[in-house]
C-alpha cells in the first residue's frame, strides 16, 4: 500500500509480534533519523503495579483488561505529548489484539501452544464477558489509532519467539495477532508497508518510503540503539520483587 513521503511532519506505528525486533527498530530508527519515539512503558513495566507478584501468564481475565487500560492510556498521553512528529513502538491496536487473541488461545497462551493452532478447546464463562469487553474496547482503540496515526511500518517475524519469561510462546497465537492486525489496518484505511531484513535494511527502506533524512551513520545509530536497549529494565516482577527484598 502506499504512504505520505516527504512530509514535515509523519506520525509511524511501527508494527509486528512478539520477537519481531518492534523496539529494537524504533530505537535505532529514531536515533537515526533524529525523529522522537514514544516513551510510554510497556506492559512489562506496568505489571509489577498493577498486579503485583504476578507473571503475566497468570493474570485473570479482569486483571488483563486493566493492563490494557493503562498501556492505552500511556500511549495517548505519549503521543499527545509529541504533536505531529513522532516513531511509535506499536499502537493501541496492539493492546486490543492481545486481549483478543487470549479469546483464541486462553489467558495463559503458553497453556495452549501444543494444541492445534494453539488455540483453547473449551472456553470458561468467564471468558466470554471477557471476549464481550474486549469487542467494545476494540471499538475505542481503533477509532483512536485511525484518527493518530499517519501509517505504520509492519515487520515481518523472521525470528523465533524469545524465550524470555514473559512472552507468549506460541507460534498460533503470533500468527493470529499478525493476521488480525494487517486486516485491521485495511479496515480502517491506514496505509501500511511490509518491511523485512537485517537492521540496516529496515532502516534504508523506511527512510526511502518515508523521506526521512539520516542525522548519523548507521553504524553510530545502532551503537546508541543498542545501549538504549541495554538500559531496560527487563526483568521479571518475580525477579523484581527478590530484588526489593534483597536489597
Amino acid at each position: 500500500m502506499s504512504s505520505p513521503k516527504g512530509h514535515q511532519g509523519v506520525k509511524i506505528a511501527i508494527s509486528g509480534t512478539y520477537s519481531a525486533g518492534k523496539t529494537s527498530t524504533v530505537m535505532t530508527l529514531s536515533r537515526y533519523t533524529g525523529v522522537p519515539r514514544t516513551l510510554a512503558r510497556t506492559i512489562r513495566e506496568i505489571l509489577p503495579e498493577a498486579v503485583p507478584g504476578k507473571a503475566l501468564s497468570q493474570v485473570t481475565p479482569a486483571e488483563f483488561l486493566q493492563l490494557m487500560l493503562r498501556r492505552h492510556t500511556g500511549r495517548a498521553v505519549q503521543e499527545a505529548l509529541l504533536g505531529d512528529h513522532f516513531i511509535s513502538d506499536g499502537s493501541s491496536l496492539q493492546e486490543w489484539l492481545y486481549g483478543a487473541g487470549r479469546v483464541l488461545h486462553g489467558m495463559n497462551p503458553n497453556a495452549t501452544a501444543e494444541n492445534a493452532g494453539g488455540l483453547v478447546v473449551v472456553r470458561e464463562e468467564e471468558m466470554e464477558f471477557f471476549a464481550k469487553v474486549v469487542d467494545q474496547y476494540a471499538i475505542a482503540l481503533k477509532a483512536h489509532v485511525k484518527s493518530t496515526y499517519d501509517a505504520y511500518v509492519h515487520l515481518e517475524h523472521e525470528l523465533p519467539i524469545a524465550a524470555d519469561g514473559h512472552r507468549p510462546m506460541n507460534e498460533g497465537f503470533r500468527a493470529t495477532i499478525d493476521k488480525k492486525l494487517l486486516e485491521t489496518l485495511d479496515e480502517l484505511e491506514i496505509p501500511y508497508h511490509i518491511v523485512r531484513g537485517t537492521m540496516p535494511e529496515r532502516l534504508t527502506r523506511i527512510c526511502e518510503l518515508f523521506g526521512l533524512t539520516p542525522v548519523m551513520s548507521m553504524d553510530e545509530a545502532i551503537a546508541l540503539a543498542r545501549e538504549d536497549y541495554a538500559a531496560q529494565d527487563f526483568r521479571l516482577e518475580t525477579e523484581r520483587v527478590a530484588a526489593a527484598a534483597a536489597a
